[in-house]
C-alpha cells in the first residue's frame, strides 16, 4: 500500500494506481474499504435493497465460452425451455409479492423464433400485469433492431457481462472466431445504450490469467462505458469446460471472494448511484456471500423463480446454491439475509438506477 486508504478516498477520480492499491489492502485498511463503501451507499441510496425476480428461461445456447457450463460443447445437460404459462406463473408470483422487477435469462440465441417468443413474452407480461413489472432482460448478444423490439415490447434494462475487459484475456476465455468476438460484444453494449435501455454489465473475478491490474482495468472500463448497473461475482469452475483444467493454478475460493467484496466496494465508491447486483456465485463460496456484498455496497438481489425442475440444467458453474428451494422459501430465506445486512427490501419498487435517471434528464 503505496498511499493511506483514507486519503485515497479523498480524491474524486480514483487512478488505476489508486484501484491497485485498494484491491491489494488487508486487515484494518480493507476494513475502512468495505466501511467508506458501506457509507456511500447508505448515503446516496438509503437502505433499500431491490428484488429481481429471476426466470432462467433456457439453457440452449450458440455460443462455446470456455468457462461456462451451459456452453453448446456440453453434451451433459438436458436442453429445455420454459413454456409461456410456466414464465407467465413466475411473473405472477413476482406481481402478487410485490417484487416489481424480473430478470429473464438465458443462453445465447439469435434464431427468429427465439426473438419473436421473447417480444411475445414480454407483451403478454406487460399486459398481464399493467406494466407494473419492469423486465430486465440478459439474453446475450442480438442486432440492435432485436434490442428495439424488445425494448419496444416492454424490457427496460438489459445486462450483457463483458466478463473481462482485457482483449488479450478475453480471447483466452473465447473461441478465436467471429461469433465470440470482442469487438462483437462491446458493438453490443454500444447499441444497447443507443436504444435506451438502463445498462448493465460485469465481470468474473479471479479467472485464470487474470491479475490484479486487469481487475483494476475492469473497474476503469464501467467507468468509461457509464453502465447504470452491475453483476460482478467470484469465477467458480466447471467441470465441463475447457478452463477447468487450470484449476490447481487459480486462487484460493477465499481470495477469490474477498476479491469479489473489494471489487463491490470499490466500484460503490467510484460509482455511487449505480445499481450492484450481490450475485448467487458468493454465496457459492460463502454461506453469508450475498449478505456480505450487501454489506459493502451492493443494493440489489435476485430471488430465483425459475420452476426447480430446470434448476440443476441452468449450471453455469458447479456447486450452485438454492437448487431446491421454492419460490417461496427463497424468498423467505432472503429476506432474512437482507435484514442481517442492515438492509430493507423495496417492495413494490422498481429501484431503478438513479445513474440511469441523472444520465437521461
Amino acid at each position: 500500500m503505496l498511499e493511506p486508504v483514507e486519503k485515497i478516498f479523498e480524491k474524486k477520480y480514483l487512478t488505476k494506481e489508486d484501484i491497485i492499491n485498494l484491491l491489494n489492502t488487508s486487515g484494518k485498511e480493507r476494513l475502512s474499504l468495505f466501511q467508506k463503501a458501506k457509507d456511500v451507499k447508505s448515503s446516496i441510496l438509503g437502505k433499500k435493497v431491490y428484488f429481481r425476480g429471476l426466470i432462467e428461461y433456457s439453457n440452449y445456447c450458440k455460443k462455446n465460452c470456455y468457462y461456462c457450463g451451459i456452453r453448446a460443447g456440453n453434451s451433459r445437460y438436458s436442453r429445455y425451455r420454459m413454456t409461456d404459462d410456466e414464465v407467465l406463473e413466475a411473473v405472477k408470483y413476482a406481481y402478487i409479492n410485490e417484487y416489481a422487477s424480473i430478470v429473464i435469462q438465458s443462453g445465447e440465441q439469435t434464431n427468429k423464433a427465439f426473438i419473436s417468443k421473447i417480444e411475445s413474452l414480454l407483451r403478454r407480461i406487460h399486459q398481464r400485469t399493467g406494466g407494473n413489472i419492469h423486465v430486465t432482460l440478459s439474453l446475450g448478444e442480438q442486432t440492435e433492431e432485436t434490442y428495439l423490439r424488445w425494448f419496444d415490447a416492454g424490457a427496460h434494462r438489459y445486462l450483457l457481462r463483458i466478463e473481462v475487459s482485457n482483449p488479450g484475456l478475453y480471447l483466452k476465455l473465447h473461441p478465436n472466431n467471429q461469433l465470440h468476438g470482442y469487438n462483437r460484444r462491446l458493438d453490443a453494449l454500444a447499441s444497447l445504450r443507443k436504444t435506451g435501455y438502463q445498462v448493465g454489465t460485469g465481470v468474473m473475478i479471479g479467472l485464470p490469467f487474470q491479475t490484479v491490474s486487469d481487475l483494476a482495468d475492469d473497474l476503469i472500463f464501467f467507468r468509461q462505458l457509464d453502465i447504470d448497473m452491475a453483476g460482478m461475482g467470484p469465477y467458480i469452475e466447471h467441470v465441463d469446460t475447457p478452463l477447468y483444467k487450470y484449476r490447481d493454478e487459480l486462487l484460493p475460493l477465499k481470495n477469490r471472494f474477498e476479491l469479489s467484496l473489494k471489487m463491490v466496494a470499490i466500484l460503490r465508491i467510484m460509482m455511487q448511484n449505480i445499481n450492484i447486483a450481490a450475485t448467487t456465485a458468493m454465496q457459492t463460496i460463502d454461506p453469508q456471500g450475498r449478505e456480505k456484498a450487501l454489506m459493502v455496497g451492493a443494493n440489489v438481489i435476485m430471488p430465483n423463480l425459475t420452476p426447480v425442475k430446470y434448476r440443476q440444467d441452468y449450471l453455469l458453474y458447479e456447486n450452485k446454491p438454492c437448487l431446491d428451494e421454492e419460490a417461496e422459501e427463497c424468498k423467505s430465506c432472503l429476506e432474512a439475509r437482507i435484514h442481517m445486512a442492515g438492509d430493507e427490501i423495496g417492495y413494490g419498487e422498481w429501484g431503478d438506477s438513479k445513474h440511469y435517471s441523472n444520465r437521461t434528464l
